[in-house]
């Protein structure tokens, strides 16, 4: 084969990649009109020949004297899906000719080196050296701009770090770099600097501006390098497309409902924690949306049901968000009800950003809130109807994907209405406990006493409902866990294998022990954590996270010994028959949200079996490379991912979903945003006065033990028997820990929410919306939790803690 000749090629004739991605990169630059330094290129560099004209070509880059920079642009190189960053040579600062050919040598020798010729073989990559000789910048400072962060795999911000002079101290990693984020609008929102900046302010924001600019001509998030020269002009010496980033974090957001309304995360993130797969937010978010939306009909707020607009919540960056502002439609329109008490029953806070709406006139609100009240009552009828359509719905399982995506789309409907019986359930619930604390609150007032007393009161008042759906769960499986802690053998047998084959094993067996744990699979196994994404298994489809649950609880029972705890009682002494009649509508309405809940959850699973066996049919006939794909398409994608035509770019993009869900699930957002929600970097909450938190009192009692910070369940599993469980939230999925904590405290929440339902009732000092416990608190801190005061009083810090004044 002949041997490629070298060539010399102007920066304005590079108009493809076949120099390479850095050449490619210059050239777009420069005919865009970005200041760029002057450049060629050397084509098939390690060709035996250099090209004629080389040494003219330098001498005209050079007269004034300046030196130049031999970079590698190889095939391949600085492109779309391969940087090859670090594998090929560069040589700065090359004064005359004889320097330049040497360094044009030691650069081409480089394409051979192991690591290169490794690095080739592992991307598939083959071709040609190439080189391009720039002239350099006498720099007063340099650096690197992404117009999107690798680290976070966000869109919407633009990462500059700096150095004083050349930047190659910077990706060396000789010297530390100054740092700074901009966000969307060109503001900085967060820098680490050192002492003497190297850039100014208005300099860090003019090169995320040429920056954005950039890759707006190449339609793709771009990582650049630059320069400031001594008059204090940028110069662009480099630019490539990002190779690592995922995809776009807020591809699938749904369309802002205004630009001044209040989003939260508060009260929705209890229900859906954490970041959701596009299918659970186009079905599960969708059938919440579709409930609200109906309350608000029912209760003469809106005229209609909007199925193509999302109002009351959000779905940004995968995250599902509550519209406070169009929730405060009730608070205006409905007598009784203040946007302080909205405010209080959502956020467990005034929300001072919540603008209230125009009061309607009072015949309005009372002819409003009677129907509104009527249709939160009459939630029995409604409840008793879904009970008499889940009788006869099974998991979908058509045979042939399209039939059973049209199954699919039948039980839509379904869980449309569970969901709304579930809302109408939960208002009923809410509206007695928000009497019940209100009363109780006042009379505590009116009697010296603070209104947090009041709250706490209020709190115990509220426990001691039977039959709650989550604490009968609960007793089942502690049930089990009890039969197999009085079997010394059945206890060594469980213990032993790892927790999937523990579980396995215990269903497979038939006596009395195996009989009672497949009945609580038979009642209970549709729940879990996450219980309404329907991608998440459940328990009885995780047969490793419940056991590892089942056993952290035997390990405890085992060495505690039998010390189940007692329903906790409500108070009755100096109790008034209202207040007694306003604390048995609370229970009453707690017992019946959560068991509307479980039939909620009890539809999500059905269907989630369904859309996993709407992958694996796809799957299987090669419609699909894997069937979990599915759960990363919108619902109203399915039709053509089913149908005959090319699918590619659809299947590209859901690729592209995934990979982005995990980046997703590290953002944190404010407890409330006005407008579109904005991810945060959260900073460690003060510690206030003497070391005590306050947040709401949920559960009364007082409790001194270890801390245990569990952000998520994973870490849940490293509960041990009498710590105070710290977390963000807590869902169903949470409760069998309850059996081993000695007392909750939680970053959100309310009376009413889960985790102090389930506290109640096992009588654990519980201490909910302390906004930030999880960050000022560390795992082995000691604490005081006071569910009467609702305080977490920090006592001793964990040796391994960092210090309160550096958290």
């Amino acid at each position: 084969m002949k041997q490629p000749q070298s060539e010399l090629v102007e920066l304005s004739d590079v108009i493809d990649a076949r120099y390479g991605g850095k050449a490619l990169g210059l050239a777009k630059l420069a005919a865009a009109g970005f200041p760029v330094p002057a450049a060629f290129v050397i084509a098939n560099a390690d060709a035996v020949d250099l090209p004629a004209g080389l040494e003219a070509r330098y001498t005209r880059m050079t007269v004034s004297g300046g030196a130049v920079a031999v970079r590698s642009s190889a095939s391949g190189e600085d492109g779309a899906v391969s940087s090859f960053a670090g594998q090929y040579e560069s040589v700065l600062g090359v004064a005359g000719y004889d320097d330049l050919l040497a360094a044009i040598r030691h650069c081409a020798a480089s394409m051979s080196s192991d690591r290169a010729t490794a690095y080739r073989s592992d991307t598939g990559i083959f071709g040609a050296m190439h080189l391009v000789v720039q002239e350099m910048v006498d720099a007063r400072a340099a650096g690197v701009v992404f117009t999107a962060d690798p680290a976070s795999g966000r869109r919407d911000l633009c990462v500059v770090d700096a150095v004083p002079g050349l930047g190659e101290s910077l990706v060396d990693g000789s010297a530390s770099s100054d740092h700074y984020e901009v966000d969307h609008t060109g503001q900085i929102t967060n820098r680490q600097i050192t002492e003497s900046p190297a850039l100014t302010d208005d300099e860090v924001m003019a090169v995320a501006a040429g920056a954005r600019s950039a890759q707006a001509l190449w339609g793709a998030p771009l990582d650049l390098e630059w320069a400031i020269d001594r008059t204090g002009g940028i110069r662009w010496l480099q630019a490539r497309p990002i190779t690592t980033l995922p995809g776009d974090l807020n591809e699938m957001d749904s369309t802002v409902a205004g630009e001044d309304h209040v989003y939260t995360r508060c009260n929705i993130g209890e229900m859906m924690p954490g970041a959701f797969c596009p299918l659970t937010a186009s079905v599960s978010g969708q059938a919440i949306e579709y409930a609200m939306q109906m309350v608000q009909v029912a209760g003469g707020f809106q005229d209609s049901y909007h199925e193509d607009r999302w109002l009351q919540l959000g779905y940004f960056s995968g995250h599902l968000f509550l519209n406070m502002t169009e929730g405060t439609a009730l608070s205006s329109g409905i007598l009784g009800n203040s946007l302080e008490q909205y405010s209080l029953s959502i956020a467990g806070r005034v929300v001072p950003e919540l603008v209230p709406k125009p009061p309607k006139p009072f015949v309005r609100r009372l002819v409003n809130t009677v129907r509104l009240t009527t249709f939160a009552l009459s939630a029995g009828r409604a409840i008793r109807r879904l009970d008499r359509d889940l009788a006869r719905f099974d998991a979908p399982s058509a045979a042939e994907p399209t039939a059973l995506l049209a199954e699919l789309d039948a039980a839509i409907a379904l869980y449309n209405e569970a969901t709304l019986t579930h809302v109408r359930s939960s208002a009923r619930s809410a509206v007695a406990a928000n009497m019940l604390e209100q009363t109780v609150t006042r009379e505590a007032v009116r009697a010296g006493r603070s209104e947090d007393e009041g709250r706490s009161r209020a709190a115990a008042l509220m426990a001691g409902a039977t039959n709650v759906e989550s604490a009968i769960m609960l007793e089942h499986l502690d049930d089990v866990i009890g039969r197999l802690a009085a079997d010394t053998t059945e206890a060594e047998a469980f213990l032993h294998p790892d927790p999937a084959e523990a579980v396995t094993r215990l269903i497979a067996g038939d006596g009395p022990t195996n009989r009672t744990f497949n009945e609580f699979l038979r009642r209970h196994g549709h729940r879990g954590y996450r219980e309404l994404c329907v991608r998440d298994p459940s328990w009885a489809d995780d047969p490793e996270g419940l056991g590892t649950i089942m056993q952290a609880m035997l390990r405890a029972r085992l060495l505690a010994g039998d010390t189940a705890r007692p329903a906790h009682a409500a108070p009755q002494e100096g109790v008034s028959r209202a207040v007694r009649v306003m604390a048995r509508l609370a229970q009453a309405g707690a017992r019946g949200r959560e068991a509307t809940k479980s039939r909620m959850v009890l539809v999500a699973h059905r269907l989630s079996h369904g859309y996993r066996l709407l992958g694996e049919r796809l799957a299987a006939t090669g419609r699909l490379p894997d069937a979990d794909l599915v759960f990363f398409f919108d619902r109203s994608e399915l039709p053509e991912l089913v149908g005959a035509d090319d699918v590619g770019n659809l299947i590209d993009q859901a690729r592209a979903r995934r990979a982005a869900l995990a980046f997703q699930a590290r953002l944190e957002f404010p407890d409330v945003s006005v407008g579109k929600p904005v991810p945060t970097r959260p900073q460690p909450p003060q510690e206030t006065e003497d070391g005590v938190i306050i947040g709401r009192p949920a559960c009364g009692g007082v409790v001194e033990g270890t801390v245990r910070v569990a952000t998520t369940i994973a870490q849940a599993r490293e509960l041990r028997p009498g710590e105070v469980l710290v977390a963000p939230v807590t869902d169903v999925g949470w409760t069998p820990y309850f059996t081993l904590i000695a007392a909750l405290v939680t970053d959100i929440g309310s009376s009413v929410s889960h985790g102090a339902v389930v506290a109640r009732e096992y009588g654990l000092p519980c201490v909910v919306n302390t906004q930030g416990a999880t960050r000022l608190l560390h795992t082995g801190d000691r604490v005081r939790v006071d569910g009467d005061r609702g305080t977490v009083t920090l006592l001793d810090h964990s040796p391994a803690a960092p210090s309160p004044t550096t958290a």
